[in-house]
């Protein structure tokens, strides 16, 4: 950990939310140094970046960086993703893990051209987030030094409600209070809840949670149908209508918010050993999954399709342990774009009261052969070639078989019961 007089400059990833505006002003203090404070707009919507400069430079920031990186998070990111697979513990869609490293390279970028010789982050010594923005640091960066307040002996902040206290006694204008005291994190994908009775996990939790989507029970009595087109697995239009990626985002959010789509709360394993309740919101996320996989399953075969299975898997633990920038993961990605070559067409879906079901699809690289499917025996298909198929298929558990009836004497014989 660097000492007070090691650190001349520090850009930190600063959101302007409760823990980042009380951590400048504090590193400031104890360090003795400059702040920089990096933004990164993810489409964490206007309200959440409205002012924040002047908040920033309220705080003691020397400049203030606000970068527009939506397109660049859709594409080099979320679409990567996408195509993998990638869903943690068969549920999270990887919204906050998925952001993490795009955000500590372009504060590394601003570290760069600042000449700052530290970088900060505002992540708890108990999360993932830790770990995700430091190897980052570590792969893209390795001469910064790095600034973990939480992980200081000398921040004594150890609660929301101690941040709070801070916040309001150096006159930081924060939004939370110590009554509606939410952890949320917030982006063009998703945004999770954690905090407050959520920590409870036998706390169902309650409407106000939820900010992307409606209550299930709340959402449209009326299904309502979304076509969503793919070209080599990349999303390229809803509805007929082709739009920019970060346009097709924002109207899956909008239809799948609607109709509460996407709405996960899950019981987590976090990298750090601990185990964790978010709620989490996917709305648009949810949508897209769920239409990538049912192009995959109509042009993938079977040995492709299960082998990437397994590999999504592993990218999903990739990118929830903050492993982004390593080498596995872009050998991956190679292995993924060439599995998404025929992955182009359209995909129905029907949106109904918290689900996105398959409704039809259709592709010009289609494997499904509606000759071979269908219970009518055609030319195409001889079904006595399944005799010798099934012989040889079967043939190491009939020879177990055998031996077993061998060994036994006959076979299993069967118990005698009670008179």
């Amino acid at each position: 950990m660097a000492t007070t007089t090691d650190v001349k400059k520090a850009v930190l990833a600063y959101s302007g939310g409760l823990d980042t505006s009380v951590i400048l002003p504090w590193l400031r203090e104890a360090y003795g140094c400059e702040v920089v404070a990096f933004v990164a707009d993810l489409g964490q919507g206007p309200g959440e970046l409205k002012g924040i400069v002047r908040k920033a430079r309220a705080s003691g920031a020397c400049e203030v960086y606000v970068e527009d990186l939506r397109e660049e998070f859709v594409t080099e990111y979320l679409w990567r993703m996408l195509k993998a697979g990638a869903v943690y513990e068969g549920k999270y869609l990887l919204g906050t893990s998925i952001a993490r490293p795009l955000i500590a390279k372009k504060q590394v970028e601003v570290a760069r051209a600042t000449r700052a010789d530290a970088v900060a982050h505002g992540a708890t010594g108990k999360g993932n987030d830790q770990v995700r923005f430091e190897l980052t640091y570590m792969a893209l960066a390795p001469d910064l030094k790095v600034l973990v307040p939480w992980r200081d002996p000398r921040w004594g902040l150890t609660s929301r409600e101690a941040a709070v206290e801070y916040a309001e006694a150096h006159g930081i204008p924060i939004a939370q209070s110590k009554k509606s005291i939410y952890s949320r994190d917030r982006n063009l994908w998703h945004i999770s809840h954690e905090g407050a009775e959520l920590e409870s996990p036998a706390n169902e939790p309650s409407d106000k949670v939820f900010v992307l989507s409606s209550p299930v029970q709340k959402a449209p009595n009326k299904a309502e149908y979304v076509e969503v087109e793919f070209e080599a697995g990349v999303p390229v239009g809803l509805n007929g209508k082709r739009l920019a990626p970060v346009a097709i985002v924002e109207e899956a959010n909008r239809l799948g918010g609607k109709h509460g789509v996407g709405q996960v709360d899950l019981v987590e394993n976090r990298l750090v050993g601990i185990k964790s309740r978010g709620v989490y919101e996917t709305p648009g996320g949810t949508i897209l999954y769920a239409a990538h996989a049912a192009l995959e399953a109509l042009c993938l075969d079977r040995d492709t399709l299960h082998y990437k299975q397994g590999v999504a898997l592993r990218y999903a633990e990739l990118v929830y342990y903050g492993q982004w920038f390593s080498m596995l993961r872009e050998a991956i990605d190679a292995f993924v774009d060439c599995t998404q070559a025929t992955v182009t067409g359209t995909v129905r879906l029907k949106l109904y009261k918290g689900q996105a079901l398959y409704a039809g699809a259709r592709s010009p690289y289609s494997l499904y052969s509606e000759d071979l499917a269908s219970f009518v025996m055609g030319k195409s298909y001889n079904p006595a070639d399944a005799t010798g198929f099934i012989h040889l298929f079967g043939l190491p558990m009939k020879v177990q078989g055998l031996l077993k009836r061998k060994t036994q004497g006959g076979g299993v014989k069967p118990k005698r019961g009670r008179k």
